[in-house]
């Protein structure tokens, strides 16, 4: 009996999805990702033979190599159909590497998105392996291999075992402690403002002016006091009265960094949770027409958007919404150095699946993602939002004071995508003249003072990490992971804080190896790895050239460096068996409480976060719990209340 083509993929779920795309005459099989890569015993590079890396099959995967294997060997032909990237062209390398004795009709396919006719349209056009990208990734992981494995004693001779470093990983680090170090030194300076209420002919609605104090120019209650009494009894004339029509073009589509900041700033998810739900938008979700690929490839640095999609959307919004909606031309983003553009930007496969068609079909985070990306994707082919920015000023004696609003025209864009920052419409600026009368003034002095830099984000992180160049597309999220896995930083709220623990790793990565935490450095190392992966540099030179010095610093740190103490952070929590206030320590699985006295006393317990509200049933501390999967929720630690909330209940008043 004859054999079929053969497919590898990555996942199952993309297994299934393409199965149903492709039928009986081909047999799609996954790997499960990598299946050979670099010893997790030892650094598996040959530093003294020119960085020669040493590659095991991945300790697990034996049945999954067995299989392929059995598969490709009564297959008429193999594609390697794994992700359209340098880590999906290293996949398909490894696994020719795997399958090329067995079967040596092995062909490299790719697709941006997965649906029937992209799929087709890469098995009429399969190529050979791109050696240069696969380089790009073996540079990137031998790179990154050396930097950790190399640093990792040091940080466990010096401050704790089970630390870790690694290129962007210290790099971003370095950007956290930087920015809390600059907050805890930052002293504030008080300011006043002062605004004046005006009824404008009798109007009852009052308009209210800024003074128009230059930064922080009024620096005391006793000058805001003179000030005031400066202007009483004097008239307020209208100096000027402005309006300007302004025009707000459409944002671009997505890419992996936006997509990942808005879906923290508008749904609250987590940079790790957007990718993990945006991956299953990719690969496929089972509709009533059967699973379907929802959206095109999700790591991508790039807003280009492709002429079929493009035509198919404004042809769309034509008809849904009107031709006066349409954008005049597609936008798109300045093209830096950074910017890779492999890819198309994060997009629907198919504007005609909207939101609204596939609600009842899809989980809830996964709707409220491809709604996002759906509405984006769809607004920035629409037309200029459009409004009237007025502005007010009138003088009292020698001083200014100011008025603003905005007032839409045109809603353009903002039908559907309406995210951004308003500055509210002040009505009572309407109908004002430059001729009008302003009388009564009342006067509202205000104290201020000024606020340090906000701290951190995991959106405005993500925001600042591709702003350096530190990492790429693929690698933002599971860097913030790995800083909160390792304990280096933590959540308080939305924003990304820096522990004692994550200060030390830093302090010792700067005294020791400064290029590691250097955020140029990183972001040059980028620019090299994207010159190998177009073939303007040979990986190994760029091995080279870092290792040595490197290496140096290092074997000296080893030698002159005294040892870091890092105190654990104390609880309110007692010991009942010695009267010790524990303290929080972190283990294989997150916090725990531990008795100080070890050895003496062994006693641990579960570390339990509390809400800083009681239960609104019962008044007992409510727990902060996580499901299987992840999702926070809040439940009273009293089981016979049994009170559970996905949301943070608020304080009753």
């Amino acid at each position: 009996m004859a054999g079929h083509p053969l497919i590898i993929v990555e996942s199952p779920t993309k297994e299934h999805t393409i199965k149903r795309f492709l039928g009986s005459g081909y047999s799609v099989k996954a790997s499960g990702g990598h299946l050979r890569d670099l010893p997790k015993s030892r650094m598996g590079v040959d530093t003294e033979h020119d960085y020669e890396p040493e590659y095991i099959s991945i300790r697990g995967k034996g049945d999954v190599i067995k299989a392929l294997k059995a598969e490709a060997k009564k297959a008429t032909k193999v594609y390697l159909a794994t992700d359209p990237d340098r880590e999906g062209e290293a996949i398909a390398w490894h696994l020719a590497f795997l399958l090329k004795d067995i079967n040596p009709k092995l062909y490299r396919i790719t697709f941006n998105e997965i649906t029937k006719d992209a799929v087709k349209a890469a098995l009429a056009a399969p190529r050979e392996s791109d050696t240069e990208l696969v380089d790009a990734q073996q540079a990137r992981r031998v790179l990154d291999r050396v930097a950790g494995y190399s640093v990792s004693p040091l940080l466990w001779k010096k401050i704790k075992r089970g630390l870790s470093a690694g290129r962007v990983q210290s790099s971003t680090l370095n950007m956290v402690v930087t920015r809390d170090r600059e907050i805890d030194a930052f002293e504030p300076e008080e300011y006043w403002t002062l605004e004046a209420s005006l009824t404008v002919e009798g109007r009852k609605a009052p308009l209210v002016l800024q003074y128009d104090n230059k930064p922080h120019a009024l620096k005391s209650e006793t000058e805001t006091r003179d000030l005031i009494r400066s202007l009483e009894g004097r008239p307020f004339v209208i100096c000027s009265l402005n309006s300007t029509r302004k025009h707000v073009k459409a944002p671009n589509p997505f890419t992996t960094s936006t997509m990942q900041q808005e879906a923290s700033r508008i749904l609250g998810f987590s940079p790790s949770k957007t990718m993990r739900v945006a991956q299953t938008l990719y690969e496929g979700v089972k509709l009533a027409e059967g699973t379907v690929g929802l959206i095109t490839y999700l790591r991508t640095d790039s807003t280009r958007i492709g002429t079929e999609a493009d035509a198919a959307a404004r042809a769309y919004l034509t008809a849904a919404y009107g031709a006066e909606y349409l954008g005049k031309g597609a936008s798109a983003a300045r093209k830096t150095e950074r910017i890779q553009d492999a890819h198309e930007a994060i997009r629907p496969t198919s504007i005609e699946r909207t939101p609204e068609k596939l609600k009842d079909q899809m989980g809830r985070d996964e709707w409220r993602l491809y709604q996002l990306i759906w509405n984006r994707f769809a607004a920035s082919r629409m037309a200029d939002y459009t409004y009237d920015a007025v502005s007010l000023t009138a003088a009292c004696g020698d001083a200014l004071f100011k008025a603003s609003a905005q007032t839409p025209v045109f809603m353009g864009y903002r039908l559907l995508y309406n995210h951004e920052d308003k500055q509210k419409a002040d009505k009572n600026l309407a109908g004002i003249t430059q001729d009008s009368i302003l009388t009564d003034p009342r006067f509202a002095p205000e104290q201020h003072f000024t606020q340090p830099p906000a701290h951190y984000t995991e959106a405005s992180l993500v925001q600042s990490m591709e702003a350096a160049g530190i990492g790429r597309p693929s690698t933002y999220a599971p860097t913030l992971a790995t800083l909160m896995e390792r304990h280096y930083v933590s959540r308080k709220g939305k924003n990304v804080i820096s522990t004692d623990l994550g200060r030390a790793v830093d302090d010792m990565i700067v005294k020791t190896v400064p290029m590691l935490a250097d955020r140029n450095f990183t972001a040059e190392m980028e620019t090299r790895l994207d010159k190998v992966a177009e073939g303007e540099e040979d990986w190994k030179e760029l091995l080279r050239s870092f290792y040595p010095p490197f290496k140096e610093k290092l074997d000296t740190a080893m030698e002159e460096l005294e040892r870091v103490q890092v105190k654990d952070e104390e609880s309110d929590e007692i010991c009942e068996l010695c009267g010790r206030r524990m303290v929080i320590k972190y283990g294989r699985h997150g916090k725990f409480l531990a008795c100080p006295g070890f050895p003496e006393c062994k006693n641990t317990k579960p570390f339990l976060e509390t809400a800083d509200v009681p239960c609104p049933n019962c008044g007992s501390r409510l727990i902060l719990r996580r499901t299987a999967k992840g999702r926070r929720f809040y439940a009273c630690e009293n089981k016979e209340c049994g009170f559970m909330s996905w949301n943070k209940p608020k304080a009753q008043t």
